[in-house]
């Protein structure tokens, strides 16, 4: 425990995710003792953030404008919807470059123990969009953890309804994985989604 003002900047920078004690103990004094470090620059990015990024009011994901850029392309198709937990998950599959639809950031996952139901989420907002019959195709790409598939299969099922193919995203061994390592559900997806070689 420090003094003052410096606990109160280790708590402030530990309540973000993924920045344990440690973490933030470490930061701030990076801060402290980095004199090039500008610290007027962080503040005045961090409420510049806060005035004007907005979510995407088609598909949700973080943005400067009513639409986000992937939605105002012209060259995106939109037959395809990949629906995403979150703004990240855009980012991470973009870096791919093998999708060229569109996206719908869910704001998250279905997670009864966090209190987190289907309402809580923009499936709503999903469902209206694909009202019109323009998309042929959703991909759901939620993360392969117990709230992931969990929402992934409650959206297959209300999908279903719909005249729609709806497909997952493989998931199995990562590249460089060891097999011994590897959890039972990775392990049986890989079996599930393994291809002919030919």
């Amino acid at each position: 425990m420090y003094d003052g003002i410096v606990q109160e900047l280790i708590d402030e920078l530990g309540r973000l995710p993924g920045i344990g004690p440690k973490s933030a103990q470490r930061i701030a004094f990076h801060i402290l003792q980095t004199e090039s470090f500008d610290v007027t620059r962080l503040s005045s990015v961090l409420i510049e953030v806060r005035e004007k990024v907005k979510f995407c009011e088609i598909c949700g994901n973080v943005s400067e404008e009513v639409t986000c850029g992937i939605c105002r392309d012209p060259r995106r198709d939109p037959t395809f919807i990949c629906v995403v937990e979150e703004a990240k998950d855009v980012v991470a599959i973009e870096r791919t470059r093998e999708f060229r639809g569109l996206y719908h950031v869910l704001g998250g996952a279905i997670s009864p123990i966090d209190g987190i139901g289907p309402d809580d989420l923009r499936i709503r907002q999903l469902m209206t969009r694909l009202a019109d019959g323009t998309v042929t195709e959703v991909i759901i790409a939620t993360d392969p953890n117990l709230e992931g598939e969990a929402t992934a299969t409650y959206l297959s099922r209300l999908l279903k309804t719909l005249e729609i193919k709806v497909s997952r995203l493989a998931s199995g061994l990562p590249v460089g994985g060891d097999l011994e390592y590897a959890d039972e559900v990775t392990l049986g997806r890989a079996f599930e989604g393994r291809r002919t070689v030919n």
